[in-house]
């Protein structure tokens, strides 16, 4: 089953009086359930592809559909209410709220959506057992090394269930060895629960691991027949 579609997408910038082409008519899918990557030099519209995918930016042309769901027919509490619902983020940066611990980072999507605190508390403790971050529960991501802080970045987009997990270069602060435990964790949660990841990567530890790469170059698909 498809579960995104990209359609003739064009993103177009401003930059003074100059038109910049981020994307030029791309046209993919992803099916539920793969792990797939968008790859390709920086500049190839590679983060633009899930910041409008995710909801978080707009198309200049074309239409995205996720989940059944075309993005050009919401409205901006719609579509605030449509990333709540159907999408998962994982920031290279990890952009995790840094007045909040742990647990609180993770609970806070659930809170959100109106989870029941009881129910919220052991969907959180679950997941933090499963990531091994248990123990770090109470500490506050200043306290925590790379590595952690991107596992609770991980959980924190995984909490809700989400259909879709958009992951901007979630290796590029980590090394080998804490990237290769998160992308374990990222494969055994596609497989378990059937969630789908699409990554935007340059990292050659994530290309190997996806089951797809979507090559990007100029806002163009270099492969468009290859899945």
């Amino acid at each position: 089953m498809e579960l995104i579609e990209v359609n003739n997408l064009k993103k177009v910038f401003k930059q003074g009086d100059i038109n910049v082409e981020a994307l030029r008519g791309v046209t993919f899918q992803v099916m539920e359930g793969e792990f797939s990557a968008l790859v390709g030099p920086s500049g190839s519209g590679k983060t633009t592809m899930l910041n409008i995918i995710g909801a978080l930016d707009y198309a200049s042309d074309g239409n995205v559909s996720v989940d059944g769901i075309n993005l050009n027919d919401l409205k901006n509490k719609q579509l605030s209410e449509f990333r709540l619902q159907k999408i998962g983020f994982v920031f290279q940066a990890y952009n995790l709220i840094p007045v909040l611990t742990v647990l609180e980072n993770v609970e806070y999507v659930l809170t959100l959506k109106n989870v029941p605190k009881k129910e919220r508390l052991k969907r959180c403790h679950d997941i933090l057992k499963e990531m091994g971050l248990e123990e770090l529960s109470e500490r506050f991501p200043k306290q925590l090394s790379g590595g952690q802080q991107q596992r609770v970045a991980v959980a924190r987009a995984l909490i809700s269930d989400p259909k879709v997990v958009l992951a901007d270069e979630p290796t590029a602060n980590l090394d080998s060895k804490n990237a290769d435990v998160l992308l374990d964790i990222m494969q055994e949660m596609c497989k378990s629960k059937k969630t789908t990841f699409l990554f935007s990567t340059h990292d050659e530890r994530v290309m190997k691991r996806a089951g797809r790469l979507i090559k990007l170059r100029d806002g163009n698909i270099e492969n468009p027949n290859v899945r």
